[in-house]
């Protein structure tokens, strides 16, 4: 079929749903977003014949198809991204909360309960790795299953060394202690990174979306006096929504490099 075509060229798009949280298989969610696509362009399509009155309009719906295909392909990795930055904003204190738990002889089932009704994120994960042993799922079996289909590198590095420790029956405060410390280093270089970059972003956020669509229009009106252009209401309309358009992308390409901490 054409939607298990599709699939194939995804790559790792079954694990990719797993971490979005999207309970489907690849040839299903394949399948659910070409419907979107094709129902959203003819949508489209009769927006813009609406306005224009061309048949002309009827283009838009083969060009508009593959584009909102991709665009809707990319929420999986949207979603993934947005649950990380949410998971790296509880990692510190879950695992502070988890070596303490250890390092005071909490049994580990009680902590990781704990966890799961305090932190709603972080604690998702280790509440599904408690239901799968209490199907009958070894631990250290839940925690690397779990592993795999974790989002955060540094929820993984977290799980790693519990399953280590599981496996060997070595002391796990110590290396914890290591690797949170790791983290918090991390999250306050990348904050620091960001502060660099967002002198530049705000100015070319004022030059690109304010300054030159401002000054735009006032040229195009200008110039339409002058040589009796005719700008039609449907031509206000397209380039309002196309400045809207590119102010919505810079504001979320800012808040999307935006580095997630823990507050």
């Amino acid at each position: 079929m054409l939607y298990s075509y599709l699939a194939k060229f995804v790559p790792d798009l079954r694990t990719k749903l797993k971490q979005a949280g999207v309970f489907q298989d690849p040839e299903q969610y394949i399948k659910s977003i070409m419907s979107t696509a094709i129902l959203l362009s003819i949508g489209i399509f009769f927006m813009f014949f609406f306005f224009t009155m061309s048949f002309w309009s009827i283009l838009v719906i083969p060009l508009s198809i593959p584009m909102l295909f991709i665009y809707f392909l990319k929420f999986v990795d949207v979603k993934i991204e947005k649950i990380k930055k949410r998971i790296d904003e509880e990692i510190i204190f879950a695992g502070r909360f988890l070596i303490i738990g250890l390092e005071s002889g909490v049994p580990i089932h009680k902590i990781f309960e704990d966890m799961e009704k305090n932190y709603e994120y972080v604690g998702y994960y280790f509440g599904e790795i408690l239901n799968k042993v209490y199907l009958g799922t070894s631990m250290e079996d839940a925690i690397r299953e779990t592993l795999n289909v974790s989002p955060s590198p540094n929820l993984r590095r977290i799980l790693w060394q519990v399953m280590n420790s599981i496996k060997t029956g070595t002391e796990v405060g110590t290396a914890l202690n290591s690797v949170i410390d790791q983290i918090v280093r991390e999250q306050a270089i990348a904050v620091q990174e960001y502060g660099k970059k967002l002198s530049p972003l705000a100015m070319f956020y004022m030059t690109i979306s304010i300054i030159v669509p401002s000054l735009g229009i006032t040229m195009l009106v200008i110039l339409a006096t002058f040589i009796g252009l005719k700008v039609t209401m449907p031509i206000l309309i397209i380039l309002a929504a196309g400045i809207g358009f590119v102010q919505f992308m810079f504001l979320s390409m800012i808040r999307s490099s935006r580095p997630s901490i823990s507050t």
